[in-house]
């Protein structure tokens, strides 16, 4: 990934349409409970990335206060038409970070998980690939965030 590549993506009516202007700072692929029940299904992936690079091109989003495990809350962003998430935002980094669902760019291949986390709710099928690393709950973010991104992270803690 790098901060020259774009990304687009939209929901499944095709009313919003979004296009990332960068790599994302890094791909969470997530096991909790919360995310489960959030999406129906196993897991939750999503590519954290500066929302200044999330550029909407078409239609516009509805935003949907949720509860969050952490208690801080998330708000994620759909399409008003066909209810589809698009990204979040939660509490704990604001709105300076979205967490775009990787599910709804046009080629979502382009972006698979640099991390498992919360794996020790990960449903029993699930099978983890080698070569990606998987932590039972969280990780830190200094210890497997490439360099480039740790960069932008503190661009982005100290407002620039």
């Amino acid at each position: 990934m790098t901060e020259t590549q774009t990304y687009e993506g939209g929901c499944t009516c095709r009313y919003v349409r979004y296009r990332l202007t960068s790599g994302p700072l890094f791909v969470n692929c997530c096991h909790c409970r919360w995310c489960q029940r959030e999406t129906g299904t196993a897991f939750a992936l999503n590519a954290m990335i500066e929302a200044d690079r999330v550029n909407l091109l078409e239609g516009q989003v509805m935003v949907v206060d949720t509860p969050s495990n952490t208690g801080k809350g998330q708000k994620i962003s759909r399409c008003p038409r066909c209810h589809i998430a698009v990204w979040s935002n939660y509490g704990g980094a604001g709105d300076t970070v979205r967490f775009v669902r990787v599910g709804t760019l046009d080629e979502p291949d382009r972006l698979p998980p640099d991390v498992h986390i919360f794996t020790a709710s990960r449903q029993p099928w699930v099978v983890l690939p080698t070569g990606t690393p998987a932590m039972a709950e969280y990780y830190k973010a200094s210890e497997y965030w490439p360099a480039e991104s740790l960069a932008r992270r503190a661009r982005l803690i100290k407002g620039t």
